[in-house]
C-alpha cells in the first residue's frame, strides 16, 4: 500500500498488483511490456496468479450480487468474533465467571463505559450508525454499552456506574460493591505511533485506587496492542477485549458471566515494561538473547490465554522422526479437557531450526488448531509437517529446506514451560 517504487524491478520481483494507485503500473507497465523491458511471460504470470485467486474464491463463477445488508446477521457475526477473540489474562481465585446469584452489587467504572466502547482509528474505525462519517483516524466511541450489557446479565443485582473522572468517587463506589469492573482503553491508529505502552488519561492510577479499595477488581482492556500493567498484582481479573466492535459490550458480558468460555490467545507478547522489550527476535542458534532484565519472561507470552476449564497435552508423536528434504511426516498430540465445563483450546505448533546456516527466529508459529472439548473428552490433533513448514528464503532468494535437526514444539502458548518437544532430522 503505497510501497511500490518502480515498474520493471517490481514486476521482476513478482508484484502482481499496485495499490492504492497506478503510479508505477497501469500505463507505465503497459509501456514497459510494449518496450520489452517487462517480458510478456511476466505479465502472464501476474495475471495467472490474480485469476487463480479470483477463481479459487468463486468471484468468476459466482459474481457478487448487490443486495440489502442483513444488519442483524452482521451484529451476530460481530458478537461471535469478539467472543472468540477476547483473551482472559488473569483470573485469580476464580473470580470469573461472575455468578449473579452470589453477587449483590457491581461497580462499572471507566470513561464512556455507560454508553460505548472505543474503536480503533484508520481502517479499524467503526462509525456509529445513523451518524455522518467521522474524519479518518478519528477517536470514535461505538454505542455498545458495557453498563447495559452487564445489567442484562445481572438481573436483580445493584449495578452502578462511575466514569472514573474523579478517582476518589470511583474508589468509593468500588469499596461498597462486591465486584468492581474497570473498562480501560488505549486508542491507536495507523499513521501514528504511541508515545509509550501506558494507559492514557491517568487510568493506571485509577485502577490502582479502585483495586486498593476492592481486591475483587476486574480490568477489561480496550486496546490495539500491548499495555504495561503496573497494577496487575493488585487486581483479580484481566480480560483483553481489543477493539471489540459493534457488539463488543455483549461479547464482554458473555465472557464475564460465563455464557461463553474464553478461548482467545495473544497474537502479541506483552512485556513487563517498554524497556523490557528485546532488541530483536532472530539470532544464531548458539546465541542466548532475550529480554534484558533478571526476569527474562514477558508479562504475558505470545499465544497465552486462559479458560474457565483446564487442558492437558500429551507429548507430541512423530509418524517418522527422519525425512528427506522433500519429504513429510505427521505430528500428533492428544488434548484432554481436565476441567468441569466445555471449552475450546488452541493447539499451537512451533518449529525451531537447530542448525540453520542463517539467522532465523528461535521459535516460529507454524500451525494452530482450535479444538472444542467436553469435560473429560480427549481428541487427537494432527499436523502435517511438510517442506513448506521447514523451509526459509536463503541468501539467493530460494525457498529451501536445509538438512539438519529441527525441534517441533506443541502447547497452548509460546512459553517453554507450556511446550512439549520432539526432534525431527532432515537428510
Amino acid at each position: 500500500w503505497g510501497g511500490t517504487h518502480s515498474t520493471v524491478h517490481a514486476s521482476a520481483a513478482g508484484l502482481d498488483n499496485e495499490e492504492p494507485r497506478d503510479d508505477f503500473y497501469g500505463l507505465k507497465l503497459k509501456d514497459a511490456v510494449q518496450a520489452g523491458t517487462v517480458p510478456m511471460e511476466q505479465l502472464d504470470d501476474h495475471v495467472r496468479r490474480i485469476l487463480r485467486s479470483e477463481f479459487a474464491n468463486g468471484i468468476v463463477d459466482n459474481p457478487t450480487q448487490k443486495s440489502v445488508v442483513d444488519v442483524e446477521a452482521g451484529f451476530d457475526t460481530a458478537r461471535q468474533i469478539a467472543e472468540q477473540s477476547i483473551v482472559l489474562l488473569k483470573n485469580a481465585h476464580q473470580v470469573l465467571p461472575l455468578d449473579p446469584t452470589k453477587i449483590h452489587s457491581i461497580a462499572i467504572i471507566g470513561p464512556h463505559a455507560d454508553t460505548g466502547m472505543i474503536s480503533g482509528g484508520g481502517s479499524a474505525q467503526v462509525d456509529p450508525p445513523g451518524s455522518s462519517a467521522f474524519k479518518w483516524n478519528h477517536q470514535v466511541w461505538f454505542p455498545t454499552s458495557p453498563l447495559n450489557a452487564v445489567k442484562a446479565k445481572a438481573l436483580g443485582v445493584n449495578v452502578q456506574f462511575d466514569s472514573g473522572k474523579n478517582s476518589a468517587s470511583a474508589a468509593a463506589l468500588a469499596a461498597q460493591s462486591d465486584i468492581a469492573i474497570v473498562f480501560a482503553y488505549q486508542w491507536m491508529s495507523e499513521g501514528s505511533d504511541l508515545p509509550n505502552l501506558s494507559l492514557p488519561d491517568n487510568q493506571d492510577a485509577l485502577i490502582e485506587q479502585v483495586a486498593a479499595t476492592n481486591p475483587r477488581t476486574i480490568v477489561v482492556l480496550e486496546t490495539g496492542t500491548a499495555v504495561v500493567m503496573p497494577w496487575l498484582d493488585k487486581v483479580s481479573g484481566v480480560a483483553e477485549a481489543w477493539y471489540a466492535g459493534s457488539k463488543g459490550a455483549d461479547a464482554v458480558a458473555a465472557i464475564l458471566f460465563g455464557d461463553v468460555n474464553p478461548s482467545g490467545k495473544l497474537p502479541i507478547t506483552i512485556p513487563r515494561s517498554v524497556g523490557h522489550v528485546p532488541a530483536y527476535y532472530n539470532h544464531k542458534p548458539s546465541a542466548r538473547r532475550g529480554y534484558l532484565f533478571d526476569d527474562v519472561s514477558p508479562l504475558f507470552a505470545f499465544g497465552f490465554g486462559l479458560s474457565y476449564t483446564t487442558f492437558e497435552f500429551s507429548p507430541p508423536r512423530l509418524e517418522k522422526t527422519r525425512i528427506r528434504r522433500d519429504g513429510s511426516t505427521r505430528l500428533s498430540v492428544d488434548v484432554t479437557n481436565t476441567g468441569t465445563r466445555a471449552g475450546a483450546e488452541i493447539v499451537q505448533l512451533y518449529i525451531r531450526d537447530l542448525v540453520a546456516s542463517v539467522t532465523r527466529p528461535v521459535k516460529e508459529l507454524k500451525c494452530f488448531r482450535r479444538v472444542v472439548l467436553q469435560p473429560g473428552e480427549t481428541r487427537t490433533v494432527a499436523f502435517e509437517i511438510t517442506p513448506e513448514l521447514l523451509a526459509f528464503w536463503d541468501v539467493n532468494m530460494r525457498f529451501t529446506v536445509e538438512a539438519g535437526d529441527f525441534e517441533l514444539m506443541t502447547g497452548n502458548s509460546s512459553r517453554d514451560c507450556d511446550l512439549q518437544k520432539v526432534k525431527l532430522r532432515v537428510n
